[in-house]
């Protein structure tokens, strides 16, 4: 049990650019019936933090308004109901908010082990992403062998996650990235092509290279922007996996035509506002079929950026011009 009161912080003095975010001195939360305090070594930034400090995405009811969605460190205290975790493990886990601190409460169902051979460092740039593919992609459909499936964004946390894990599960992987080294990145992580899509068009581009076939499932982040390109690639029985908007939420006009006459599937989820139970159950799936090609070195999360906490804002910079290549880390 911790002895002392006070921890460092990342806060807001506003929503508005990276200028808003200062260290702050507060509190030390404590951990609940369920929860689990952990002292936290490393950090994994995320477009919703972004989003967050904005204020376009403000923190679920009762979750800590300090930015932040996983951590990586090790468990200092633990709620009079937490079973299976004792203090002094090594932890990663995902949190509804508070992860830009030196310390974090979880809860019991959202944490996991360190990989075999990881530290807090690669640990932390696990669970955002990795929850956020496995949930949309791999809870309800785990067959991917033949498939055709477009993962826009293919450079980010999420699309090198994405990429690496549909690659190992047989599916023929697109995607999108905005320059040339991005392309390349995409495609040695396991894409079978990549566009640059600043310098074509990517509808034109796959089916061109597709001869026509078009694509099984596409997973977007960008949304209203690519809306109408995205249904007219989609293959006779196809899915748009919606996860995001970065290109805006409204779509001003499409045809409802083709989603009847091809038979297409439009569906989209949020992480942040499940339940703990359901996000139990994304971890225990992820510690069975994920931990071992991470353990294995099958698959790893890619880090582009390690910095201190100090430098949130410079880290928000850095995705913000979309310059990285996989995760940026923080570390307390």
């Amino acid at each position: 049990m911790i002895t002392f009161k006070k921890m460092r912080c990342i806060a807001l003095s506003h929503y508005g650019s990276t200028d808003v975010m200062y260290i702050k001195e507060t509190t030390i939360p404590k951990p609940k019936n369920e929860d689990i305090l952990i002292k936290v070594d490393a950090i994994g930034v995320n477009r919703p933090d972004i989003m967050q400090r904005k204020g376009l995405y403000p923190a679920p009811r009762n979750a800590s308004p300090i930015l932040g969605l996983e951590v990586a460190g090790k468990i200092v205290e633990i709620g009079k109901n937490v079973i299976n975790w004792d203090i002094g493990d090594e932890v990663c886990a995902l949190v509804n908010g508070g992860g830009y601190a030196e310390y974090c409460i979880a809860h019991q169902g959202q944490a996991l082990r360190y990989p075999e051979g990881y530290d807090a460092i690669k640990s932390s740039a696990i669970p955002e992403t990795f929850f956020t593919v496995w949930a949309n992609l791999f809870q309800n459909e785990k067959r991917y062998e033949q498939k055709s499936v477009l993962v826009h964004g293919g450079s980010s946390g999420i699309g090198t996650t994405a990429i690496q894990l549909l690659s190992s599960f047989g599916a023929k992987v697109y995607t999108t990235a905005r320059s040339k080294e991005k392309c390349i990145a995409c495609l040695k992580l396991g894409a079978k092509y990549a566009v640059n899509y600043l310098e074509e068009d990517f509808v034109k581009a796959i089916q061109k290279h597709t001869k026509g076939k078009g694509i099984d499932i596409i997973f977007d982040m960008v949304g209203a922007k690519y809306f109408n390109r995205n249904i007219n690639l989609l293959n006779k029985g196809g899915k748009l996996i919606l996860i995001s908007f970065l290109g805006g939420k409204n779509v001003k006009e499409f045809d409802l035509t083709p989603i009847m006459t091809q038979k297409l599937t439009i569906t989209g989820s949020t992480l942040r506002r499940r339940t703990d139970l359901e996000k139990q159950l994304i971890r225990d799936e992820l510690l069975l079929e994920v931990w071992p090609l991470l353990s294995s070195n099958h698959i790893k999360p890619i880090i582009h950026a390690v910095l201190p906490l100090e430098q949130a804002s410079t880290a928000h910079n850095i995705m913000e011009k979309s310059e990285n290549i996989g995760k940026i880390i923080l570390t307390t």
